[in-house]
């Protein structure tokens, strides 16, 4: 008979930024583990609180469904004489196993007919193996260290108090973690401090909420909370920033959420808006109010743990702590002002960027140079990119950055704005580290691109030139995430620049004694960044095929191979792609062969087969639609319309021997063939299209 499983297991205050992975994994473990003891069961249901981690499962089958055993013993022209009667393997196979040769059975296999001993292994009952199924999923949680309290050798991510385990109405006999399951919860640590007695899975969550003031279900508090947010923002006439991160943390704190509105003086509107965010966001866990217009309004959100008869009084007492760190924030930020990006730049030479290559002043020098280069290839202003590279870095001196990491570059816009800096270089101070993660925005203002280009490759050629590449999964200067910010810049934002020659610029602006890799460097970043180019196309669903075909080319143009990539896809979707990709296979075999010594010139006088004459008039004709085409990198056009070469080229191959004896007709035949596939490569090796066998 299926019954209801339920487990609950009580802590001290569950980390907050991991409760949600923890609740996952328990449930996950929950369900693989009566998988693995082959339980049938029905859904499986994860509660997290702050003090709490609970899965339910319904309609769990309550005993293991009984199994036949069958054990193969020798082969029965073994197991008996001429005589019939039983051999030593015989008697020995039926000792074993309790039995007589008499008792055993004969079962037909792939070797022939043998003996056979089956037994019924009668199912355990679920109420035996549901301890240990806990607490192997206990064991199996992400937890990066564990800890031991008081005299204990039970290890957990925070002290356990209680355990509750019922299979129906019936508490579970069983130890997990030093504790004996009961069936008894306890309700919220103010509302509610004491024992509740939980009849059965089913009245779990509604016991807890009444009398227990807990909501058990993390995705209820959760909507509870963003609805409560955003009703005491409409409130103030205003709209609350509800960001995801933020949202799951405060829901990983409370047990019983009550959103209450505070205010602050609007002097602080004067200071930088992402610096009172992150005072708010960041320390306080408070969710931001804003106008219509998206300007910060003087309201912040909190979401209390406790249903307060007094809410004024908790009101007060936050805004009363948050008071101080925005007054911080204001004295940092008058006082910052007083000091220019440029008067700050001589504290960089004390801030190392890394031992063999100097400080972040050596590396915004570096940085002034190659902008300047790069700004004036995309003909943007060069004075303007060689002073964004100066001061770029000089807000990481400041008070603001020193108190509030995440206001780098930031800071630098409103230091470099009130310095009267243009407002393109302004913008730079924090478009340098656009884009910060997979689908984040790039710079917009050409100064800023430019900045944050240099960056990057004066990072990526800086670190492999000394020999520490990024290796496994470490990468501590994130050269991977640079990588993909350079192709993204130079891609998305179509800035047809050659990244060969923008690395050998970068290490340019080196000493040769600081590069260990002087000489490869170059190449090796390339084919790095390059390499990037495959999981982007991949998150698109390009085949990885289709890049190698573009890869082989050996280009360096980020945009030109994009641009290829796409036009290669392209014709690998037309019907005919997959039989041209297959000759050009067979082409390019024939030609390897001939190690390079590959005639180019067709004598029209030596063309004798009907196939041929017309694959050399179809491969003139081709070159001319083409050729307009390749030279506005109009590489997609192009393929299209070689793809109406197939039915010439296989009636080619079906008619006309290419590797005669007559030396004169096979040259000018392997001439024909290097033709017709030099249309392709133009583009791309498209014979890399025809999988690996």
């Amino acid at each position: 008979m299926a019954q209801d499983f339920l487990v609950e297991l009580g802590t001290e205050e569950l980390p907050p930024k991991a409760l949600h992975k923890l609740m996952s994994a328990f449930a996950d473990g929950i369900a693989q583990g009566l998988k693995g003891a082959e339980l049938e069961f029905g859904e499986v249901k994860a509660y997290a609180a702050p003090r709490r981690l609970a899965v339910a499962v319904s309609a769990l089958a309550d005993k293991q469904q009984d199994k036949q055993i069958e054990k193969l013993g020798p082969a029965v022209q073994a197991a008996f004489d001429k005589e019939g009667k039983p051999s030593k393997a015989a008697e020995g196979f039926a000792r074993s196993n309790g039995v007589t040769v008499e008792q055993l059975s004969r079962v037909d296999t792939d070797k022939g007919e043998r003996l056979a001993f089956v037994s019924e292994q009668k199912g355990a009952a679920t109420k035996t193996l549901l301890a240990g199924i806990v607490e192997k999923a206990l064991a199996q949680l992400p937890i990066p260290k564990r800890m031991r309290w008081g005299a204990r050798r039970e290890e957990f991510v925070r002290p356990v108090h209680w355990l509750l385990m019922l299979f129906g109405n019936q508490v579970v006999d069983g130890e997990v973690l030093g504790l004996q399951a009961g069936n008894t919860s306890r309700g919220h640590r103010f509302h509610c401090n004491r024992e509740l007695e939980i009849h059965s899975a089913h009245d779990y969550v509604q016991q807890l909420r009444e009398p227990g003031y807990v909501i058990a279900d993390f995705a209820e508090r959760r909507e509870t909370i963003r609805e409560q947010v955003m009703a005491e923002a409409n409130n103030v006439n205003g709209e609350a920033v509800i960001d995801d991160d933020l949202l799951d943390e405060v829901t990983a704190l409370v047990e019983w959420p009550v959103a209450l509105t505070g205010r602050f003086e609007e002097r602080f509107l004067a200071v930088p808006a992402e610096a009172l965010i992150s005072s708010m966001k960041e320390h306080q866990k408070y969710f931001h109010v804003v106008d219509p217009d998206g300007q910060l309004l003087p309201f912040f959100i909190t979401v209390s743990n406790i249903e307060s008869q007094d809410p004024a009084q908790v009101i007060h007492g936050n805004e009363r702590v948050i008071r101080p760190r925005l007054a911080d924030a204001a004295f940092f930020f008058e006082t910052d002002k007083k000091t220019s990006l440029e008067a700050r730049r001589e504290k960089l030479k004390q801030v190392i960027f890394q031992q063999h290559l100097g400080t972040v002043y050596d590396k915004t020098e570096r940085l002034a140079v190659l902008a300047a280069k790069i700004a004036d290839r995309i003909d943007a202003n060069p004075d303007w990119a060689a002073r964004a590279g100066r001061l770029c870095k000089s807000d990481l001196v400041t008070e603001m950055v020193f108190e509030f990491a995440d206001m780098q570059g930031i800071a630098g816009y409103y230091y470099a704005e009130n310095d009267g800096e243009p407002l393109d270089v302004a913008k730079a101070m924090y478009e340098q580290y656009m884009p910060k993660f997979a689908g984040d925005e790039l710079p917009r203002s050409e100064t800023g691109t430019v900045i944050a280009l240099a960056d990057r490759l004066d990072t990526l050629v800086g670190i492999f030139g000394i020999g520490q590449p990024p290796s496994g999964s470490r990468d501590p200067f994130a050269l991977r995430r640079a990588s993909l910010g350079v192709i993204r810049i130079l891609v998305e934002k179509k800035l047809d620049l050659d990244l060969r020659e923008l690395l050998e610029l970068a290490r340019n602006n080196f000493p040769r004694t600081a590069l260990g890799e002087y000489n490869n460097v170059v190449e090796q970043t390339l084919q790095y960044i390059l390499e990037r180019f495959r999981a982007r196309y991949e998150d698109q669903g390009i085949a990885t095929e289709v890049f190698l075909s573009v890869a082989a080319r050996k280009l360096s143009r980020p945009l030109d191979i994009d641009n290829r990539v796409h036009a290669v896809h392209a014709f690998s979707q037309l019907p005919e792609a997959e039989a041209l990709a297959a000759a050009n296979k067979r082409v390019s075999n024939i030609l390897a062969k001939l190690e390079g010594n590959v005639p180019h010139t067709v004598d029209e006088s030596l063309l004798q087969e009907d196939a041929e004459k017309a694959l050399y008039a179809a491969v003139q004709v081709a070159r001319t639609e083409v050729e307009p085409l390749y030279q506005d990198a109009m590489f997609a056009e192009g393929l299209a319309g070689l793809a109406g070469l197939r039915d010439t080229v296989d009636s080619f191959f079906d008619h006309v021997m290419v590797m005669t004896d007559d030396e004169k007709l096979r040259d000018n035949r392997l001439a024909l063939l290097a033709q017709l596939r030099a249309l392709f490569l133009e583009v791309a090796d498209i014979s890399l299209l025809v999988p690996a066998k």
